[in-house]
């Protein structure tokens, strides 16, 4: 069974949870006509609305998927509103969880990077009566460039209660979870040790005793001393960027290191900046549960940042935060559509193309030609799953 086919049978499971009393639309088939949609870049409602209902896209459902009648505008509207969002967030796990065993070396994702942080959706605040926003904590595989699983809260405070309850969900055996300064508590580490992974947080002033510590111990007179490291060099655009790291693995005098499970070793990354003949520098602190090296600390912490380019992407490719759909769950599940979509096409992209293609590149393709979007989903339709 290939990925595009595993994905229409966990779209059949949300029908199934779904109350829908419609007899001539599916939930299922609703939301594979939005994914189509949003695999040729459009973002909203009414432009995938009108790009169904042309010719050549019509007889492209009815020969390939048997879909013959299109949903008007408040129908799909009305569809979305009854799908149960719960399901279809698991289902997505599910579904990922099958498409990285089949993409992945030896079916297995350890060893990689997962970030995980949580992305506010503007506009929300108007759907509540406390004004607290939509909030998607997200999980993302970040050299496959792809997020794996997703879970709500409302309102930044309650993000790390979703971010542990997102660890219970997702199969991160024996890979490395990065997270910002937010989640550098001692319940988090717990969580990500319970789930079989290690932890690498950013540490700042909000664990002050911790943070101060790890400071004294990387100050340049020490560095040397007790710690290893190592250096990049990077220019682009006009920016130059050194960033150094150092590392210790004898903690032993750290005052709070029994407090933090499996904790066995802290890092420090000092970037520094050089445009238009400025230079301006700062430096990051770290705590882990793997006895890093200076090159471990350098990838780790660079893959934390691909999960703020999803972000970008959400927002720049489907206008995410533009989204005026005043529907909590309608959010919800366009925000698991629209990572479904950025999932394929980034399989698609690195699998057919040079991976410095952009990815509306391959949008654009999907949308002026279906032949090419038929292509598309025959190659998705080709990576076996069993």
């Amino acid at each position: 069974m290939g990925i595009l086919y595993r994905l229409q049978d966990e779209l059949t499971l949300v029908e199934k949870a779904s109350k829908h009393d419609g007899y001539f639309h599916s939930v299922s088939n609703t939301l594979l006509m939005l994914i189509l949609g949003m695999l040729c870049g459009l973002e909203r409602i009414d432009d995938i609305h009108d790009w169904l209902n042309s010719r050549p896209t019509k007889v492209f459902l009815e020969e390939r998927f048997g879909i013959d009648m299109i949903p008007c505008r408040a129908q799909i509207y009305n569809i979305l509103r009854a799908v149960n969002a719960e399901q279809f967030k698991l289902s997505f796990i599910s579904w990922m969880q099958s498409f990285l065993n089949e993409v992945l070396p030896n079916n297995t994702i350890a060893g990689n990077t997962i970030a995980i942080d949580g992305k506010v959706i503007c506009g929300t605040d108007k759907l509540t009566k406390d004004g607290n926003v939509l909030n998607i904590v997200s999980a993302y595989a970040s050299e496959l460039k792809m997020v794996i699983g997703s879970h709500k809260c409302m309102g930044k405070p309650l993000e790390r209660t979703a971010f542990r309850e997102l660890l219970k969900l997702v199969d991160i055996k024996d890979t490395v979870v990065v997270a910002d300064a937010f989640h550098c508590n001692q319940p988090s580490a717990k969580a990500i040790i319970d789930a079989s992974a290690d932890y690498l947080l950013v540490v700042k002033a909000n664990s002050r005793s911790l943070h101060s510590n790890i400071k004294a111990c990387f100050d340049k007179d020490q560095a040397q001393a007790q710690g290893q490291q190592a250096t990049t060099i990077e220019t682009n655009g006009g920016r130059h960027e050194v960033r150094t790291a150092y590392v210790c693995t004898d903690i032993g005098w750290l005052p709070s290191k029994e407090k933090w499970l499996n904790l066995s070793s802290i890092g420090a990354i000092c970037r520094e900046f050089t445009k238009n003949g400025k230079t301006t520098c700062y430096t990051h602190y770290y705590i882990s549960s793997i006895p890093l090296t200076p090159e471990k600390l350098l990838h780790h912490a660079r893959m934390e940042w691909g999960i703020e380019s999803m972000h970008w992407l959400l927002d720049v490719h489907y206008s995410e935060d533009k989204t005026r759909i005043w529907d909590m769950s309608v959010q919800k599940t366009l925000n698991i559509i629209r990572k479904v979509a950025l999932n394929m096409i980034r399989a698609y992209r690195d699998a057919k193309h040079n991976y410095r293609t952009p990815l509306n590149s391959v949008m654009k393709a999907n949308l002026f030609d279906l032949d090419v979007l038929g292509e598309f989903l025959e190659f998705c339709g080709g990576l076996k799953l069993d």
